[in-house]
């Protein structure tokens, strides 16, 4: 019960942006698909290129990354902040996540790229309603929910689908909705999330996006901590410093099964050093008091998703990609990371 009134709240919560609620900003803050919509024409009609960084917000180094990027690119960069309810299950961390708006704010107004003699900055920050974006209403629960929704059809039931089963349908849904409204000329998206940007190109490319075509859809090398290789990730925050010592845990298993690859070792072998890695740490750890529990670590095909034979090794796998993945819980906090492998890595990250 205590449940549900949290995510009834947060779903309240984020049901309207109130304009006279927001922090000031020398950016503009669209709060509607009208007044975005209204902007986008203008930029048509100038005949400007758009660049598009969608995010649920608590921006961190990563997302500035991708900003940075586009601004690079692009004569304007949106950025979008909605946290969307489709994409978390009833039992996830909607309620809790992360809602960083002024801090936001303020990193994303530092941002600047000069190209030629033009300082570029942030054009727009689109901060939807809810009600805007789920005309028909949204539950969490998939089987209550009304309207019209996306799914990718052999493509969300491996890595992170095989966990979190609802995900990638959210996630289709309110990225075809944010690039309808958007009409972005290019997009970019965070190698940590490799599946889902891969989904998202594939989208544009099934369903015909002019806006952007999915040659458009730009994966960005995952940002990581300096000092340890963990993944940048606004979930971060869950961790408590205990925690955050072993938490680049996923990361150093990852690169294990990555060397064991490069030296010719199969998938099989290699994946079973990356776990004995991560069962070394959990040792540590519970001796710290922190628990951890694998979730998965795998290798799968970076076209079809599918998992690589046991026997395959860099040899057999050719030129195209091979993803290596893992999820990690440390505490109540879920972690994700991967290394692309072997093969044309401009197929992936470009």
């Amino acid at each position: 019960m205590y449940l549900w009134r949290s995510v009834t709240r947060a779903l309240r919560r984020s049901m309207s942006t109130s304009t006279s609620s927001l922090p000031p900003s020398p950016i503009p803050l669209l709060t509607s698909v009208a007044s975005y919509r209204q902007w986008r024409q203008r930029a048509f009609d100038e005949g400007k290129s758009v660049g598009f960084v969608p995010t649920m917000g608590a921006l961190h180094d990563g997302h500035l990354s991708l900003v940075q990027r586009s601004l690079a690119e692009n004569e304007l960069t949106v950025l979008s902040i909605f946290v969307n309810p489709a994409q978390f299950a009833p039992h996830e961390d909607l309620a809790t996540y992360p809602r960083t708006l002024p801090g936001d704010l303020e990193l994303l107004t530092a941002q600047q790229v000069t190209v030629g003699e033009t300082v570029r900055k942030a054009s727009a920050i689109f901060l939807p309603s809810v009600q805007d974006m789920y005309p028909s209403g949204i539950s969490q629960d998939v089987s209550t929910q009304k309207g019209a929704f996306v799914e990718m059809k052999g493509y969300g039931h491996q890595m992170e689908g095989a966990s979190r089963p609802t995900f990638f349908r959210g996630v289709v849904t309110i990225v075809t909705k944010l690039f309808n409204v958007v009409q972005p000329t290019n997009a970019y998206f965070g190698q940590k999330d490799i599946q889902q940007a891969l989904l998202l190109r594939r989208l544009c490319k099934d369903l015909l996006f002019p806006h952007p075509e999915a040659d458009h859809v730009h994966i960005v090398p995952t940002t990581r901590d300096p000092n340890d290789g963990l993944a940048l990730s606004s979930r971060n925050a869950y961790l408590s410093a205990n925690e955050r010592k072993f938490a680049p845990a996923i990361y150093k298993a990852l690169q294990y099964a990555e060397s064991a690859w490069s030296n010719g070792e199969s998938k099989d072998r290699c994946v079973s050093k990356a776990v004995s890695v991560i069962d070394e740490v959990k040792v540590q750890a519970a001796i710290d008091g922190v628990d951890m529990r694998l979730d998965y670590i795998e290798m799968n095909d970076s076209e079809t998703f599918d998992v690589l034979d046991a026997s395959s090794n860099h040899q057999l796998a050719g030129d195209i990609p091979v993803i290596l993945s893992g999820a990690l819980w440390v505490g109540k906090t879920r972690l994700i990371d991967n290394i692309v492998l072997v093969g044309d890595l401009k197929r992936i990250i470009r």
